[in-house]
């Protein structure tokens, strides 16, 4: 009897280890995880067409007056009157100051008495010559004594014209005593005042700027030296302008000026473009946007700025193969325009690029292309005051 209960007893306990070792073996099974399929991203993409492209160059520069004087007096003296008002817009030989003329009245005065008393002496000198000339003839007088007359007479002439020319110099100097406006502009702050003393050369007195036209200034970078000349060589080259901020009001000038030497300390050059400002809206010393064309690219390949993304190692961008799969391409880009960017090398036309969703991709990931912004050809018009230039970096990473 407990044989069979022994018997009974490890047959239950053999199939309970069983079950046990059964149910291991099945949970196992069931948790060992299923391989997932990968999910294609959603992305925009664009096409690359090509077209042509201008090469524009923008950078900030200054207006500057086209005509800049600070007056000063030519004579020592005091203010007398101020005849402007500041901030005023004056024409050439207006009156602007006047300083006190009595003592260089009096001087005028007192050159013109001597000048009359060595004309009287002259007059007297003449008439001597001509009656000592008589005399010699009828053999009173000797020669010398004639020759002697002759000089006093030629030295009261000389008197005479030194004389003249002390009065036009005290004329001059009374003159001086104006100050007028030599040339037509806007005047500045007022720097003297009635009762006011100056000297000469050294008080300043006004200043007056010429805003109409107006040059504005700016540097470029020596590489683009060649590009610059051989626009300019083909005719009057055009400049856009405009305020910082306000891309609205466009200004459009003509470059005039290339300087003559690089400077060696930031590598570039100065130019200046002259622009029309009838209605003073620019004044002397504002900063503006400047742009140029420098050149038309023909038949580059065209992209959308946003699908330009910056590496460590240079801009690249995600093209779409065939099959759906991103690849990585590393690509140059030679110039942007109006949201367009044309590419060097790295790309074809035809080819499709990712536009937006960049940063879910990988190397050879499967995507879902979605048609986004197309690559139209830039056109070659002139550009807007401050555009990108060629050498500006891509638009970063969306």
């Amino acid at each position: 009897m407990k044989n069979s209960s022994r018997l009974v007893l490890a047959t239950a306990i053999a199939a309970l280890a069983g079950g046990g070792y059964w149910y291991a073996n099945t949970s196992k099974a069931n948790s060992t995880p299923q391989p997932k399929v990968a999910v294609p991203v959603p992305v925009a993409v664009a096409t690359a067409q090509t077209g042509d492209m201008p090469i524009l160059f923008g950078t900030m520069g200054r207006a500057e007056a086209y005509e800049g004087v600070t007056l000063k007096s030519r004579i020592d003296g005091q203010v007398l009157s101020v005849a402007y008002t500041e901030g005023q817009q004056v024409k050439q030989g207006d009156v602007l100051i006047r300083l006190d003329p009595a003592d260089f009245n009096a001087k005028a005065m007192q050159v013109e008495a001597l000048l009359a008393k060595d004309q009287a002496q002259l007059s007297k000198a003449h008439a001597d010559v001509e009656r000592y000339q008589a005399l010699k003839a009828k053999g009173f007088v000797s020669d010398e004594k004639v020759n002697e007359i002759r000089t006093s007479e030629a030295a009261a002439a000389a008197t005479v014209q030194a004389d003249k020319a002390a009065l036009e110099l005290a004329r001059l100097q009374l003159s001086y005593a104006t100050i007028r406006a030599p040339f037509s502009g806007v005047i500045g702050a007022r720097l003297v005042f009635p009762g006011s003393s100056v000297k000469t050369n050294d008080t300043a007195l006004a200043v007056v700027n010429r805003v109409n036209p107006l040059y504005v200034t700016f540097s470029v970078p020596e590489k683009l030296l060649p590009k610059l000349r051989q626009a300019m060589s083909q005719g009057p080259m055009k400049v856009q302008v405009n305020l910082p901020g306000n891309k609205e009001q466009k200004l459009e000038g003509t470059a005039k000026f290339i300087d003559n030497a690089v400077d060696a300390a930031n590598g570039t050059i100065l130019m200046k473009a002259i622009l029309d400002n009838k209605d003073g809206k620019l004044t002397p010393g504002q900063f503006l946007n400047v742009g140029m064309t420098l050149d038309k690219l023909a038949d580059a390949v065209l992209i959308p700025n946003e699908a330009i993304q910056q590496g460590a190692d240079g801009n690249f961008l995600y093209v779409v193969k065939p099959d759906n799969t991103a690849e990585v391409r590393k690509i140059e880009v030679i110039s942007t325009y109006q949201g367009m960017s044309a590419i060097t090398q790295g790309l074809a036309a035809g080819d499709s690029v990712v536009t937006d969703g960049q940063l879910r991709l990988t190397p050879g990931a499967t995507v879902k292309p979605r048609q986004g912004k197309a690559a139209e050809a830039a056109s070659p018009a002139t550009p807007a005051a401050a555009p990108t230039s060629a050498a500006s970096p891509a638009p970063s990473a969306r």
